[in-house]
């Protein structure tokens, strides 16, 4: 199974396709078809799931006579490395700066559960911060 690390390295169809698969959890080929922009063909779309699936990033599950694919890596995986890679693009590695455009973008559309929750973890960042300061680590 390849480090969640490598899916930015996929082309953009790959990655349309990985993104179906994640999201519904399971699917099989003419189910990834009706989601794609601008579809290719089904013998097409058949192709790339077997590439990702020599690749490592997908397995199947024989379901008759179709194919059920099924992502190799963890979703939680995944997106904690596909946040890394967008905060180090286009936030200079700054995660207050892309806190701050997620917060500003949705400004307005926070509950307060949502806001509560973003209390809850900065305070506990800043736990986690002065326990490694205190511990002698900066």
């Amino acid at each position: 199974m390849p480090s969640p690390a490598v899916y930015s390295q996929l082309g953009r169809r790959e990655r349309q396709l990985m993104e179906i698969v994640y999201r519904r959890g399971r699917a099989t080929a003419a189910e990834i078809l009706e989601e794609l922009p601008d579809p290719p063909s089904y013998s097409a779309v058949r192709g790339m799931l077997r590439l990702l699936e020599e690749k490592g990033y997908l397995k199947h599950e024989q379901d008759g006579p179709r194919y059920i694919y099924l992502a190799t890596a963890d979703v939680k995986n995944v997106s904690k490395s596909a946040v890394r890679d967008l905060v180090r693009t286009f936030f200079d590695d700054s995660a207050s700066a892309a806190v701050a455009a997620m917060i500003g973008q949705y400004e307005g559309h926070l509950s307060d559960a949502d806001l509560d929750r973003l209390e809850s973890l900065i305070e506990r960042a800043r736990t986690a911060e002065r326990k490694n300061t205190k511990g002698g680590r900066s």
